[in-house]
């Protein structure tokens, strides 16, 4: 039995402190603009993904800061420090028509365009030049997430990524 796609939790930053003295946290954001982890609620936080409703929000110099429901006070926002902060898959808008999200390749079998199957993707992360796709086999594979030139396709119904790729890489 696979899980349901929609109800899938992301990753999307984690409370790194306190701000003030009413309960407000501060929030390291993974999601671009930073300030859209703001507009996604309940967010699930900690191991158990307990739901907080985002009362308020805003920036705050280089980063955010935002209230919570349940939060009244420094000693209760203190709690939450270190958490991170997930939202289920279904919370996010559909992404446009050249826009992928990174959840979803999770698990895509990888093969190259002469058919050597090279694993499936476990992560992606990000560099400075490119994104980079882990893709696990064999042996670990990284591979520049270029499309076009390293990225040739990718079939969601079929499950599969196809790439031009030196399978000795």
């Amino acid at each position: 039995m696979t899980a349901d796609p929609d109800s899938t939790r992301i990753l999307v930053g984690r409370i790194a402190g306190v701000y003030g003295v009413r309960g407000w946290v501060k929030v390291v954001s993974d999601t671009d603009p930073q300030e859209s982890i703001l507009g996604y609620t309940p967010w699930l936080l900690g191991p158990d993904a307990t739901a907080r409703t985002v009362r308020e929000g805003k920036r705050h110099g280089k980063g955010l800061v935002a209230l919570l429901d349940g939060c009244e006070d420094r000693d209760q926002a203190a709690v939450l420090v270190g958490q991170n902060i997930c939202v289920q898959r279904s919370q996010l808008p559909p992404p446009s028509a050249d826009e992928l999200y990174w959840i979803d390749l999770e698990g895509l079998s990888v093969a190259t365009i002469d058919g050597v199957e090279l694993g499936s993707i476990d992560h992606l992360f990000a560099t400075g030049a490119n994104d980079v796709i882990v893709v696990t086999g064999d042996r670990e594979r990284l591979l520049p997430f270029i499309w076009g030139d390293v990225v040739k396709d990718v079939d969601f119904e079929q499950r599969r990524m196809l790439v031009d790729w030196d399978p000795t890489f």
